[in-house]
């Protein structure tokens, strides 16, 4: 195999705030789980980390909680970030690409969150990166979501 020389900054113990060569503000990505919670009352990644797994049902902490369905999470996050990526991070989007959202729909098809539609996807997926992008030029601020309205909102901090 013939492998390109690295430019060694990452074994200096220089950090890669977005776990990538150039930042491309992957560091807030956490934004798209929360969005995910908020519009579709969806996300193993947020209930493993608010340590809100649901342990007394061993069937949904495996299966709805458990590891395959925080990568299948975290694999939509990447997907969809990717898609965004190459289109302006969906600023002044109306819609997502259908094949992205059917390759979400297939991803989630054995989980809970497979009664969600297409529509509910877009929708998380336009709120979460207004969010976002938002976020990434502030570079730090709150993050609301109301469960009721089904929106996720930016604040800025003073």
């Amino acid at each position: 195999m013939n492998c390109p020389e690295s430019t060694g900054a990452h074994h200096q113990g220089v950090p890669e705030p977005d776990n990538a060569y150039e930042s491309d503000g992957y560091r807030y990505h956490d934004v798209f789980h929360l969005a995910n919670v908020a519009v579709l009352g969806w996300s193993p990644v947020i209930r493993q980390l608010m340590k809100r797994k649901r342990k007394s049902v061993s069937n949904v902490d495996s299966v709805e909680d458990g590891g395959r369905a925080i990568a299948i999470e975290e694999g939509i996050s990447a997907l969809v970030f990717g898609y965004a990526n190459q289109h302006a991070f969906l600023e002044g989007a109306d819609d997502v690409d259908y094949g992205t959202l059917r390759t979400i729909k297939q991803l989630t098809s054995h989980l809970e969150v497979n009664g969600c539609s297409e529509h509910q996807w877009q929708d998380a997926i336009l709120q979460g990166f207004s969010v976002w992008r938002q976020l990434h030029t502030a570079r730090r601020g709150v993050i609301v979501g109301d469960l009721e309205t089904r929106t996720i909102r930016f604040e800025s901090l003073p």
